[in-house]
Order: structure tokens, then sequence, then C-alpha cells
């Protein structure tokens, strides 16, 4: 069990930054975000004795060549202080711009997994303005290149320091809240059921579900301090789950639908989340995995009170009408059979490969097409 509700305010912030050590502070941010959050208001106040430099990002996902202007910036500028403010996309952003360098054939490397990671002198601070990935916790980001997603990992990723402050979060709009939370769901119940899982990582799973569940659509609908602080916190611990388990197909599957129809991270992932989970429940005699996936199952419905799994689906589906999740592929203009040939290729295999049923392309695309 899990006790300590983590809750940072602007001033804890304003104390560390005002820290000696640091006199040249880089900050990343979303354009939007960056304004909408106020952070943009507070660094004008709080660094006005700091060098600074300013990146804001422009594009809606970590794109290849705009990581390598950001490259080119931190090393040009040589700060003492990485700060990563916005989304996962901006903290992934921070988190591989620390650790990588902008050599030759840089896109390959990444490509096949050949990269090395090492910490630039600097520190790296995240401060995350959404309630969602958890990222300021991860050992991993995301990078897309040409509009493929491919994964960085190693622990010299996860960021030095991190502030959960509301104030910073509940600005942000419906649509970002709602993807944002989701995605927190999916990632723990993900965990929850992916091969990797351990002891370790159901403790933050379970709880991370048991405080995002019930704070969730009043975080999207009715925002306040207390479903603020709690759904950062969930978020957070899912980002910790998922940092030992990792994730499963539905966020394999997630990342063509952001890549090519420009669907938020989130949301992608709630377009298959119930339909993987049905096939792994339909398919329990043949799980691969070390541990009683019947018995996750049991955990999750009881979680959400579930007796059964049609009603751990219809609590599922319920939460993503309320939060506005569009569910449709027809909705969202997605003509999927003349699609499917570009999403099963942008897949990733390495999530593909944590599902607890072994699935190969010919079985997701079943699932896909098959998809109420």
């Amino acid at each position: 069990m899990i006790n300590n509700l983590i809750k940072h305010n602007k001033e804890d912030l304003h104390n560390f930054l005002s820290k000696t050590i640091f006199k040249k502070i880089f900050i990343i941010a979303g354009n939007n975000s960056f304004k909408l959050s106020g952070l943009d208001n507070f660094f004008l106040e709080t660094l006005k004795e700091k060098k600074t430099k300013y990146f804001l990002k422009k594009n809606p996902y970590p794109e290849y060549e705009e990581l390598l202007s950001l490259i080119s910036e931190i090393k040009n500028f040589s700060p003492d202080l990485i700060v990563a403010c916005g989304g996962g996309s901006v903290l992934d952003y921070g988190k591989i711009a620390n650790v990588l360098e902008n050599k030759e054939s840089l896109d390959e490397k990444i490509t096949n997994s050949e990269y090395k990671l090492k910490k630039n002198s600097g520190k790296l601070l995240a401060i995350p303005t959404t309630a969602g990935s958890g990222a300021e916790v991860t050992p991993n980001a995301v990078i897309y290149l040409d509009k493929k997603k491919y994964s960085i990992e190693g622990p010299e990723l996860k960021p030095d320091y991190f502030f959960l402050i509301s104030d910073f979060v509940k600005e942000a709009n419906k649509k970002i809240k709602s993807s944002s939370g989701f995605d927190a769901i999916a990632q723990s119940i993900e965990s929850l059921i992916s091969r990797k899982s351990n002891d370790k990582s159901v403790v933050y799973a379970t709880e991370s579900l048991k405080i995002s569940t019930k704070h969730f659509l009043n975080f999207v609908t009715n925002t306040n301090e207390e479903n603020t602080t709690n759904m950062s916190y969930a978020a957070n611990l899912s980002g910790e789950a998922i940092s030992i388990s990792k994730t499963t197909a539905p966020h394999a599957i997630s990342y063509p639908f952001t890549s090519l129809f420009n669907i938020s991270h989130g949301h992608a992932v709630s377009l298959t989340l119930i339909d993987f989970l049905e096939f792994n429940f339909n398919n329990l005699n043949r799980a691969d995995c070390n541990f009683n996936l019947k018995k996750r199952f049991e955990l999750l419905f009881d979680i959400v009170k579930a007796k059964n799994f049609n009603e751990f689906r219809e609590f599922l589906m319920k939460i993503q009408k309320n939060a506005n999740l569009e569910n449709s592929f027809e909705k969202l203009k997605i003509d999927i059979k003349p699609s499917i040939s570009k999403i099963l290729s942008g897949i990733n295999s390495q999530r593909l490969s944590n599902n607890p049923i072994k699935l190969d392309t010919e079985m997701v695309k079943k699932i896909i097409l098959s998809k109420k």
C-alpha cells in the first residue's frame, strides 16, 4: 500500500530554482501549455536573476527533426539545468535531448537501437502540465521518425527531479485532460497484465487505478485542487508501474493512430484498449506469462467494483463516453480498411511482445477490423 500523496506547490519550485548552483537554465515547453498553465509568468518572475533560454516545441508529438534543433540549442547554451515543462511529448523531448548527441547517422542509430546514452553535465527537471503519462519518472521516451514511433530506453533518461504542481495542470482544456487522464488509466491496466509485471509494479498500478478511476471524470468535467492533485499522483504512479512492466498491445497500436490521424496519445490508446482486454480475457487458457492472468483480471474487476468482464467493459465504455473520447473509427473519419497496412507497419513490436497472450500481425489485424 502506498500512502504518501505527492503534492508540491509553486513556492517549493521557486525555492528549488533559486538555488545558486543553477546559473544557466534551459526551458523546454509547449507554446500553448506554457502560457495556459501560467508557467511563462512564473518563470519570468522566478528566473529574473538567472541566465535563461527557451525552446517552445511546434510539433504535436516528438519529431526527429525538431529534436535535432533542440539538441543543438542545448549544446550551444550548455545549461546547468534543463527544465522540461509540459505534457508527455515535451518531457520526452527533454529526456532524449539530455542523453543523445547530434552526431552523424543518429536517425539510423535510433532506428536500429544502436544509440549510446550519455547524460550531459547539467541536471534535468520535469514539470508535468498534464495528469497522464507519468513521464517524469519513466526511464524511456518516444521519438517519431518518418511518422514511425521509436523508443529510447535506459536509466539515463529518467529525470533527476520532478514537481507535481496542480496549479500548472488544472488549466489544461478538457480534451487534454480526457486524453492524458485516460492514458494514466490505460497504463495501469496494461501494467497489471503485462508479461513483465512483478509484485512491485502491481502495487503501483493498483494504487494508481484506485485513485484515477475515482477522480478522472470529475477532473475532466469539474476540475478542482483535490481531483487535479489526485490525478497527477495517479499518473505518477502509473509511470512508476510501466517503468517496470512496460505497456502492452493497446499502447503498441496507438502510435500509428497518432502519427497518421493526429489522434492524441491517450485517445489513441482508448480506441483499442477494450478490444484487446476482451481478447486477452477470452483467451486466458493461452496465457504466456508467469502469473495467473485470471486473478489479474479479477483484481481489475475488484478495483472498479465489476462482477465480471461485461461489467468491467461497461465501466470503461462509460468513462470513455463521459470524457468525450470518441471510439468510432467512422466518426473519427478513419477509413480503417484501406489504412490497416500503414497502421500495422507502425506498430511497436516491443510493446506488443509484452501482451500476456501472444499476438501476430494477422490477429492484430482481425481485432482492429472487427472492432465493435
